[in-house]
């Protein structure tokens, strides 16, 4: 699958129920300008093995020239939001398949605070 006319994308874990509400966020804010994709699609393992080895650690970010990981992607996922950027995509349909216990106030703490203490910026 070529990617490059997808820019910006947005790669979020689709199997723990806090990411996936994250992910819905976006989605709703952002009108339709990211790609939305799961680490565990087939299109999520593609862009994992461009990524290093804490892709599963934190939700990414990618524009044509950068991979922003957690916290780092906080500022440029942003700034496209409130850009006039032309809507890429309407189609935005997750599975609420969640197999980890992701509803418990530790598992929100836990992924709230990895959201924050995790960052990665990858040149593409």
């Amino acid at each position: 699958m070529d990617i490059t006319n997808f820019f910006p994308i947005v790669v979020f874990d689709n199997q723990c129920y806090l990411c996936i509400k994250f992910a819905k966020i976006v989605n709703y804010f952002g009108r339709g300008k990211f790609t939305m994709i799961g680490h565990y699609t087939p299109q999520g393992e593609e862009i994992r093995k461009k990524l290093d080895d804490s892709a599963l650690e934190m939700f990414w970010l990618i524009d044509k020239k950068t991979a922003y990981g957690g916290r780092a992607g906080l500022i440029p996922l942003i700034k496209i939001i409130f850009s006039r950027r032309k809507k890429q995509t309407d189609n935005f349909q997750i599975d609420d398949f969640c197999n980890q216990e992701c509803k418990t106030v530790k598992a929100v703490f836990v992924r709230s605070t990895s959201l924050l203490t995790n960052s990665k910026i990858i040149k593409i």
